[in-house]
């Protein structure tokens, strides 16, 4: 019993400390926060400016310095508990303090197997190539060898696109045309180790056009609307608008070896390239002709 006594904080023999005193307040100032509000509420929209600004000069000079909005005065504070003091509450309200602070973390479940494994005979081994790409209608394209190979994802059919003419050549780049959502997926460019762009119809299953210009595989392409940009070995970049006969209408050169990566900005006004050289370059379709 006299343990428990000692760890109970002792009252101070000046009263509660949650009853305000009367010694501390001042009755006046009390009584004229208490009938300010209805004072303001009372008061014309249009009161004049200067009369509230003497106001509140009158307010600061008659309360010590500035009008105060407390009208009851508590002078104690709580009394400090004893440093041996254990609250037996403290862990109740105190091991949840920071939970609703801290940011919430959100676990996004990543499968550690495929949904589909599709056979690949013949996918090159190559790491500069760019054999696959998938287009708004759900289809991917894949270059096995020299051809190409289309899987609808929604009914998983299998359609071959097309064959490499030639001894030794082969599929080293694809890229389909971007028409936007909802856009019919019709066009695919086709990259060959002969040196050659080809324009592929897939309704049709037909090569509409072909283009030359490089002197080595033409390993990565990149749709800009009715601009087709392709990249080879040879370290340049070609740009062709394959709306009109004389499809060449720029040459970019800024790679030492071969170009294997590109990619125009959704705004369309920027080219990035990447290449062997360890150099990536990008490219302002504004300053560049």
């Amino acid at each position: 019993e006299a343990t428990r006594r000692g760890r109970t904080p002792a009252s101070r023999p000046h009263g509660d400390r949650f009853i305000p005193q009367r010694s501390a307040m001042d009755m006046d100032v009390s009584h004229f926060e208490l009938t300010r509000a209805r004072e303001e509420e009372n008061a014309t929209v249009n009161a004049s400016p200067a009369k509230e600004e003497y106001k509140k000069a009158l307010a600061a000079n008659l309360f010590a310095g500035g009008a105060t909005n407390k009208v009851l005065a508590f002078k104690h504070k709580a009394p400090a508990a004893p440093a041996d003091h254990q609250n037996s509450l403290r862990v109740l309200y105190t091991q949840n303090r920071d939970a609703g602070l801290l940011p919430k973390k959100y676990s996004r479940h990543i499968p550690q197997a495929p949904e589909r494994i599709l056979d690949a005979p013949e996918l090159l081994d190559d790491y500069y190539l760019n054999l696959l790409d998938w287009n708004e209608r759900n289809v991917l394209g894949v270059a096995l060898g020299d051809s190409i190979y289309l899987w609808n994802a929604s009914d998983g059919s299998i359609q071959q696109l097309m064959q490499t003419s030639g001894d030794n050549s082969h599929v080293t780049s694809l890229a389909w045309v971007q028409d936007g959502p909802g856009g019919e997926g019709r066009y695919m460019a086709v990259g060959t180790s002969d040196h050659t762009v080809q324009i592929w119809d897939v309704q049709r299953l037909k090569q509409v056009r072909s283009m030359h210009g490089h002197r080595a595989r033409v390993s990565s392409l990149s749709w800009n609307g009715p601009l087709l940009s392709s990249g080879g070995r040879d370290s340049v970049v070609m740009q062709h608008d394959v709306r009109v006969a004389d499809h060449k209408v720029g040459t970019l050169r800024g790679h030492a070896q071969e170009v294997c990566g590109l990619k125009w900005s959704p705004s369309g006004t920027q080219l990035a390239s990447g290449g062997n050289d360890n150099i990536l370059n990008v490219w302002d379709d504004r300053y560049t002709s």
